[in-house]
This record gives structure tokens, C-alpha cells and sequence, in this order.
């Protein structure tokens, strides 16, 4: 599956669409440059799960948790990690055992770690504007 998506709204849109089909111990994971609209998509997902919390990349703290949804949220951005390690020392196991979603940015950055019934898309910034998602195996 491969969408255009040509405006920040619709980047919004498709992750609003994405939280429809979603049901605890889900895993997404997105990957794609910096500015392929990653966040975006998560602000939507986190929109189409009735969560009114401000959402922001958790690029510093490592994880954002979101309880007030229709499902608990952790949002996870591996960007700034460098060892699978810290992952772990952060509870990661602990997380995907949640009665919740985890949807994890930069998630190609340590594979590995996320289960086999992760659902995984690409995001890329086209250069005559607009975003393209895709869904990999």
C-alpha cells in the first residue's frame, strides 16, 4: 500500500485512520528522514484515538506516554539512541506488554527489538511537496 498524502492535513488524516483499526498491543512503526512527517502522523493517530494531550516528539525524553485515549499510548523516537540497551534499561519489554499501543518514530533504527506483528510504513518528503506513506513488511 502506497499513499500521496499533499497536505499536513492529510498527513493528519491518515494517521486519524490508521487509530480506527487499532486495539491494545499494537505496534506502529515509522520511519522515513527527518521532516517526512512522522510526527504528524502520530499527532493524527493519537487525534482518531480521542486524545485531546498536546502531542510532541519525544526525541530527548525517549518516550511520551499518553493515558487520557481511547487506548494508553507510548510514543517512542529511537533517533538519538545508539545501543539497543538503552532501550531496554528504559522498560521497553515492560512497554509492549501495556494493555496499550506503542508507536515507535525512527523504529528502523533497532528492528530487532520490535515484534513480528509490528505494522511498519515509510514516510518520505516528496520534493514537489506533499509526503508519501508506505507500508512495508
Amino acid at each position: 500500500m502506497t499513499k500521496h498524502l499533499a497536505t499536513p492535513e492529510d498527513t493528519l488524516a491518515f494517521g486519524k485512520s490508521l487509530a480506527a483499526h487499532l486495539k491494545a498491543g499494537d505496534v506502529i512503526a515509522l520511519c522515513g528522514q527527518l521532516g517526512a512527517g512522522k510526527t504528524h502522523v502520530v499527532k493524527g493517530l493519537l487525534t482518531g484515538l480521542d486524545s485531546s494531550e498536546e502531542v510532541t516528539s519525544p526525541t530527548f525524553s525517549l518516550v511520551h506516554e499518553y493515558q487520557h485515549a481511547r487506548l494508553p499510548s507510548f510514543h517512542f523516537d529511537f533517533y538519538r539512541m545508539k545501543h539497543e540497551a538503552e532501550l531496554l534499561n528504559i522498560g521497553w519489554d515492560e512497554y509492549l506488554d501495556e494493555p496499550g499501543i506503542v508507536i515507535v518514530e525512527w523504529a528502523d533504527l533497532f528492528p530487532a527489538l520490535l515484534p513480528p506483528h509490528t505494522q511498519w510504513f515509510r514516510l518520505e518528503a516528496l520534493p514537489e511537496g506533499g509526503r508519501r506513506v508506505t507500508r512495508t513488511a
